[in-house]
């Protein structure tokens, strides 16, 4: 029996530039070789598709269909648990009049699922994309979504609260621009507000409490530094500072105090949606946004490791690892401390480069693949 969940099998069919794929995956470390649009990350995003969410990119479910393909797209996977196989399958298709479909099917052991969150219990999964090489110097929005997926990985219900509250809040913000909004209607949606707007933000500061807690009893020496993480936003503050209960009145009486003003600017001025994660280079002390872009890449990969290390501590079992383009930016001795770490967390973990000997020194718990045009190779 397993003690951490691995894909064994898997299988895309019209999924971004493959039209069908099937792969036995045996050992932790898969490594996926080739040139800049080979199809590499395409493949780490059917696998990130595997748990609750839009996947690592984030695009709408109709932009991954392939080009001249049957114009719908599926991804299975036999997955490895602590309580056995598991059949996995999602994907996606317009519906019966053409038009595009908002959501996916999602199916686990032959059995149509209402939603994709039901993934969440198979799976736990972290994943680091060279689009979040700017994150600390980016757009607050960047680092709310990287802070919201860490927390998902400690709290599975975390993404379902996140989207319920933006969903009020887009109600609300379509009732306030009528010209005579139903104020009862507003009233309700603001208690509804409250309560998700509580749930999230006691849930993102549970989440950094846990990691710091594992950060202060971890080594704090190595390639990939530790970090401190805090969350500036009004909204954490009240949550902080008061009971759940009056946290939740006292930002109901602010959106209804609010309504005004938050007519005037077109959304609402207060909430979780407006705060930000702050990340400090541990044994430097230096706010991440002022490292240099080596460390901030560093102190990135040292945040993936410390959320599979604090996941595994809690669980038992480590989450899978998607590291695109990992070993880009890496000289050839953190590359092979990296495989050392990865190594010791048991995750399964899936890495991208544009060449075969970048994983050179992943020893012989990795297995290579060389991508090219949708189709993988062995390299060895």
């Amino acid at each position: 029996m397993a003690s951490t969940s691995a894909v064994r099998r898997l299988t895309l069919t019209d999924f971004r530039n493959y039209a069908h794929l099937r792969v036995e995956l045996s050992r932790p470390l898969v490594a996926l070789a080739g040139a800049n649009g080979a199809g590499k990350t395409n493949l780490l995003e059917a696998v990130s598709l595997l748990v609750p969410g839009r996947g690592l990119r984030g695009v709408e479910f109709p932009a991954l269909a392939r080009q001249g393909g049957s114009g719908q797209w599926a991804v299975a996977a036999t997955i490895e648990t602590p309580d056995g196989e598991r059949e996995v399958g999602t994907g996606w298709r317009p519906n019966d009049d053409g038009e595009a479909a908002s959501t996916r099917a999602v199916m686990i052991d032959g059995l149509q699922q209402k939603s994709a969150g039901s993934l969440a219990d198979i799976l736990r999964m972290v994943w680091l994309t060279p689009a979040m090489d700017r994150l600390f110097q980016g757009p607050p929005g960047d680092r709310r979504r990287f802070l919201d997926r860490m927390v998902v990985l400690f709290d599975a219900g975390h993404a379902s609260r996140v989207n319920a509250f933006e969903k009020l809040m887009r109600e609300r913000n379509a009732l306030l621009a009528e010209p005579n909004p139903d104020g009862a209607w507003l009233s309700s949606l603001e208690v509804q507000m409250a309560e998700s707007a509580v749930a999230v933000s006691a849930a993102r500061l549970a989440a950094i409490s846990t990691l710091a807690r594992h950060v202060a009893q971890s080594e704090h020496h190595g390639p990939f530094p530790w970090a401190a993480l805090s969350i500036t936003g009004a909204m954490e503050d009240l949550v902080m500072q008061h009971p759940a209960v009056e946290a939740e009145d006292i930002y109901r009486r602010d959106l209804a105090r609010g309504r005004s003003a938050d007519r005037a600017a077109g959304r609402a001025l207060a909430g979780p949606h407006r705060s930000d994660l702050h990340v400090v280079h541990g044994p430097k002390a230096m706010p991440a946004e002022f490292c240099s872009t080596g460390e901030q890449k560093a102190l990135l990969i040292g945040l993936i490791l410390a959320q599979a290390r604090a996941a595994k501590s809690l669980f038992g079992a480590s989450p899978m690892l998607l590291l695109d383009e990992i070993a880009a930016h890496l000289d050839p001795a953190r590359r092979e401390a990296l495989f050392r770490l990865l190594e010791t967390l048991g995750s399964q973990v899936f890495m991208t480069g544009t060449e075969a000997s970048l994983f050179d020194g992943a020893g012989a718990s990795a297995v290579v693949y060389l991508v090219d045009g949708g189709q993988l190779s062995e390299s060895r």
